[in-house]
């Protein structure tokens, strides 16, 4: 396997920070004097397969997004060498790394010592005994709870809400017959409406897939218990089966490979899309405030820890960011020295733009220095809101790294395929300079290297990191691996804090320009991302087009840069 290259250490033209000149500067410099440093030799790639081909094996991808690409032959981040080689002496702050997502389990053993405490309030007594508007908010907030303590559930797409909303005023009419001040939304509706449409269509085919696997299934299952005289399977007993009959071979392969409960999985998400997602007639808000009112902020709870194991994904992003290192279980963090808050407002659906207003808010309140969001949608009728609040953040030096999502799409096609949070909707502008948008790599340097579901744009996607097959913490006291940008979005969180945590003096917006300019930019053609309905043929693009910077994350790089502008700052 050859050598990654390490080039391109620029700033996409156009940015405005002061900051931004020096950070793009010092990296060049950073990187002519330190190119040996990550790797014995910096040479041109060869040419690399055309077809995913997996070398891998779980146990050796447990923490492969730490390690060194030119030992480890993965586009890991170096994470470790950073520790052996930068970091080993360097004294470190205590840096507050709020997670807005799900609920995350903080009884965890990996994740306990590391949750965020409100030391200006006392558990339990029914008083804001620090007066920031939240009751007894010991480890964060829970905007998705009542104040009666009970636990939201599942919610709609934002989509469906909106034609839920508008569709009894406004199905059937046309833009001449609104008002003006009604056309921007009744667009939206519009759009909400084909949208919708489509979603319904695709789940009934889905549900025609299901039930042609599942009978498949069935009678594979059916086989094995003729096979060994039973009426119950055991995972044992279908592995220790001695058999010469194909038929029950092939089906004793199927039930090994866990075809059963990828099956479970995959009718719990049409349910769950059938019965509330994009169930017009379904209302999951239980939290007794208007949501369209950003003024109406008596509502949620404390109780940040999930209801149920299944709700996983914010104790997974917590883990990646922050699980303890070297303790022996499950994986490791990418950064020490991390307190994670709790912000629990991403429900199973799209989440409210109010509660995302007030989770920024919230964590910027309450000291965090950086904050990870790792979800998303394609509607948001009040994204003024949740502007004001990433606005809010950058007015307090706080940074919001920011999963771009999982749908294959070029986020630099504005209008329809936008997601959001994000950091503006026209193109080249942004509303601050605070916003890191991730995309997601995989443990396979060669062309299938990013995520085949990650999103991308040379406008949009600022960078890329590891995102597919990463190890970390899920409820209760456990770990999985699971995949995404939102794994990619926590790796690069947790070095924003392990950069903040060593260099408390550099800014948000320089923490930002230092991961993107620092990364290493493999030379390589890549496969291209597509969307679920691309029926074409792989599509071989360069690696460096699908993102602003055209690098992924190396933490070695980000140290030594970081390390080289905070001299500057300091003049030294």
């Amino acid at each position: 396997m050859n050598k990654l290259r390490l080039l391109g250490l620029s700033l996409a033209a156009g940015l405005v920070m002061a900051s931004c000149g020096s950070t793009q500067k010092t990296a060049q410099k950073t990187a002519q004097d330190n190119q040996e440093k990550i790797g014995s030799s910096v040479t041109a790639p060869e040419p690399l397969p055309q077809k995913f081909v997996s070398v891998f094996k779980d146990e050796d991808l447990k923490n492969w997004q730490h390690t060194n690409p030119f030992e480890s032959h993965m586009p890991g981040m170096s994470t470790e060498k950073a520790y052996q080689e930068l970091l080993k002496d360097k004294p470190a702050d205590m840096v507050i790394v709020a997670v807005v997502d799900a609920g995350i389990d903080i009884n965890h053993p990996d994740l306990q010592p590391i949750i965020w405490t409100n030391k200006g309030e006392i558990p339990n007594n029914g008083i804001d005994d620090d007066h920031n508007g939240y009751v007894d908010d010991v480890h964060g907030w829970n905007f998705l709870g009542a104040k009666d303590g009970k636990m939201a559930g599942p919610e709609q797409l934002e989509m469906t809400r909106i034609v839920a909303k508008y569709r009894k005023q406004w199905k059937g009419l046309t833009l001449d017959s609104i008002g003006p001040e009604d056309q921007p939304m009744f667009k939206l509706y519009q759009r909400a409406e084909k949208e919708l449409a489509g979603k319904l269509q695709h789940l009934q085919a889905l549900k025609g897939r299901y039930n042609q696997f599942a009978a498949m299934y069935e009678r594979a299952e059916k086989s094995l218990k003729e096979a060994l005289g039973t009426d119950k399977l055991t995972k044992e007993a279908v592995k220790n089966l001695k058999t010469n009959d194909v038929m029950v071979q092939q089906a004793q392969q199927m039930y090994l490979s866990g075809v059963g409960e990828r099956l479970k999985n995959f009718k719990n998400y049409i349910d769950s899309q059938e019965k509330y997602n994009l169930n017009i007639d379904f209302n999951g808000r239980i939290q007794g405030d208007d949501p369209d009112n950003i003024n109406d902020r008596n509502y949620g709870n404390n109780n940040v820890i999930p209801p149920k194991d299944d709700e996983l994904h914010g104790t997974h992003v917590a883990g990646i960011i922050a699980q303890l290192r070297h303790n022996g279980i499950g994986g490791d963090g990418v950064a020490d020295h991390v307190l994670i808050m709790p912000v629990r407002a991403v429900p199973d659906g799209d989440e409210y733009d109010k509660d995302i207003a007030l989770a920024f808010r919230y964590a910027v309140d309450n000291g965090a220095k950086v904050i990870n969001t790792s979800f998303g949608k394609y509607f948001s009728p009040h994204k003024e809101w949740v502007w004001d609040a990433i606005k809010y953040a950058a007015d307090h030096d706080v940074l919001i790294v920011n999963a771009a999502g999982n749908d294959g799409k070029d986020m630099d096609e504005f209008g329809a395929k936008i997601s959001y949070p994000n950091d503006g909707d026209k193109q080249g502008e942004e509303i601050s300079d605070n916003f890191l948008n991730v995309g997601a790599i995989g443990p396979n340097y060669g062309a299938d290297m990013v995520a085949p579901f990650s999103n991308y744009g040379k406008e949009t996607v600022d960078v890329f990191s590891p995102g597919m097959k990463i190890y970390a913490t899920v409820p209760f006291s456990d770990f999985k691996f699971l995949q995404g940008t939102s794994m990619a979005s926590p790796d690069v969180a947790g070095v924003a804090a392990l950069i903040r945590s060593r260099f408390p003096e550099l800014s948000a917006s320089e923490v930002k320009h230092i991961i993107m300019d620092s990364g290493l930019s493999p030379q390589i053609m890549v496969i291209k991302p597509e969307e679920d309905d691309y029926e074409g043929e792989p599509r071989l693009v360069k690696f460096s087009s699908l993102s602003k910077s055209g690098n992924m994350v190396n933490v070695y790089n980000a140290i030594l840069l970081a390390e080289e502008l905070s001299k500057e700052k300091k003049g030294k």
